[in-house]
């Protein structure tokens, strides 16, 4: 059985769930305090770091570099365009979020607001909430721009793209840390991919100790 070592509010093991579950590939889901840094995890990933794909026979790292190993071996449906500037485009935008906007804004809400709290490490800094609420304004902004003319982030297609973004904003709508009413084109492009069946097991999450939003798995918000 394919193992998905992962949390329940980590981007990035969400990025993988999405493209594991689009391709309808089945895996196991085990939660890992990767925090912890237990010697079984370590020999799994010396990075320590989530999340870890156990499948093929192969013991995988780093989500992205899983999201693209799933697309050569299974490669239907797609999540990378075919035009190499529109597979571009698609990889700098999965680059902007797992960097850019994990730094600025996931970091400084959820891994304050959360992370801290379930890591033992203190109370949250406010400075950095403060910090992170501020710029998720400017990363808002600049999705309604990339929406202008485009169906999906990258271009006319879905993509690994949406998939990176939508796992940020997934973790963010869980502690209600996303203003849904600025933006009406990046609120409808949110509910095309949390509508999609793949997304399902993500709207199920619970963290002990953090109730989701009220509206996190309503469809319709």
């Amino acid at each position: 059985m394919n193992t998905l070592y992962h949390y329940p509010l980590s981007p990035f093991s969400r990025k993988v769930r999405l493209c594991l579950a689009e391709k309808k590939i089945e895996v196991a889901l085990v939660e890992e305090r990767y925090w912890e840094q237990d010697a079984d995890f370590l020999r799994r990933n010396p990075a320590g770091k989530i999340p870890v794909l156990k499948m093929d026979g192969r013991t995988m790292a780093d989500s992205t570099a899983i999201c693209e190993y799933l697309e050569e071996t299974q490669p239907t449906p797609a999540l990378l365009p075919r035009d190499a500037g529109a597979r571009y485009e698609a990889r700098r935008i999965v680059g902007w979020f797992d960097d850019k906007f994990y730094h600025e804004v996931t970091s400084k809400l959820i891994g304050e607001r959360v992370y801290r709290k379930v890591m033992g490490t203190g109370y949250p800094d406010s400075a950095n909430v403060k910090a992170g609420a501020r710029a998720i304004k400017y990363h808002l902004d600049y999705l309604t721009y990339l929406l202008e003319d485009r169906r999906w982030l990258a271009g006319n297609e879905m993509s690994l793209a949406d998939f990176a973004a939508a796992a940020h904003l997934s973790c963010l709508d869980y502690t209600s840390d996303v203003d849904w009413n600025r933006s009406d084109a990046v609120k409808d492009w949110y509910a095309k991919i949390k509508s999609r069946p793949a997304f399902r097991s993500l709207l199920a999450d619970e963290v002990p100790g953090f109730q989701p939003a009220a509206h996190y798995a309503d469809l319709d918000f």
